[in-house]
């Protein structure tokens, strides 16, 4: 079934093509809602705002994708396996979008 929530964000693909972006835009949201905590290393978050942060993470998933990590319950160690299987995207993408940009020429029409 379709999800018929409104996003605040797109939802993360399952080929991890927009995953730069969904990092940042969920850090943000996150932190936006008082939930930034949830998703760093040794938090003390309360039980009620890592529920929170997972139902906003889950929310913002692809079904493949939240059909995959149904298991994980904790949203650090969604946000850990998730840097884990797209982060090598920032070392294979960026490098060459900055490329790019340094040499991107204008056409005069």
């Amino acid at each position: 079934m379709a999800n018929l929530a409104k996003l605040d964000f797109v939802a993360l693909d399952i080929s991890g093509k927009n995953y730069l972006s969904w990092i940042l835009d969920a850090e943000i949201h996150l932190d936006a809602m008082g939930l930034g905590d949830t998703i760093k290393d040794q938090n003390t978050e309360t039980k009620q705002n890592k529920a929170k942060a997972m139902i906003f993470l889950r929310h913002h998933l692809h079904e493949g994708l939240k059909s995959e990590y149904l298991t994980v319950k904790d949203p650090l160690m969604l946000w850990q396996t998730l840097k884990e299987r797209y982060d090598h995207q920032k070392t294979v993408i960026l490098p060459k979008a900055k490329n790019d940009w340094l040499h991107l020429r204008l056409q005069d029409f």
